[in-house]
């Protein structure tokens, strides 16, 4: 936008009237943010926040908070001693560790593609000899890499 001298009284007569930065520019024709830049540029005076303005502005002061007294949180329960172990006493039967399988590698070159539902013990993964510089054998790089077809193939 080119600001006219025209222009530039209007938006300081209009800033000077407290209209919003939105109405100015609703009345000028432009942007709210052309009035914003053009005014910071022009060094106007600030605008009060909407926020502030409607707190300070209310009839009724707001009454100071209630203080309360400081009540002490409740104490806390001390940590379970544990036991030694008694020298005659049979020892504790340990918790049930989770079961951990290992990644199934059944040749140093063999297939990756999983096969089954994971989590059950029907999974695995396929045991075939892998392509070279891929982790799949033949017939599942057929299906794990498909050639990115030519849209105008598609169009012929």
């Amino acid at each position: 936008m080119d600001w006219t001298a025209e222009a530039i009284d209007q938006l300081r007569s209009l800033w000077a009237e407290g209209h919003s930065t939105a109405e100015i520019g609703r009345r000028m024709g432009i942007s709210k943010n052309a009035v914003v830049g053009k005014a910071h540029r022009l060094n106007l005076p600030a605008r009060p926040s909407p926020i502030r303005r409607e707190a300070e502005g209310s009839a009724a002061p707001r009454p100071a908070p209630v203080r309360r007294a400081a009540v002490p949180p409740p104490p806390r329960e001390p940590a379970p001693l544990r036991r030694l172990a008694q020298p005659n006493a049979a020892p504790a039967a340990p918790a049930p560790a989770a079961v951990v399988r290992p990644f199934p590698r059944v040749a140093a070159r063999s297939c990756c593609w999983p096969l089954g539902e994971p989590g059950t013990p029907e999974f695995r993964f396929c045991s075939a000899e892998a392509m070279t510089s891929k982790p799949y054998c033949a017939e599942h790089a057929s299906v794990a890499y498909v050639r990115v077809r030519d849209r105008r193939e598609d169009a012929a």
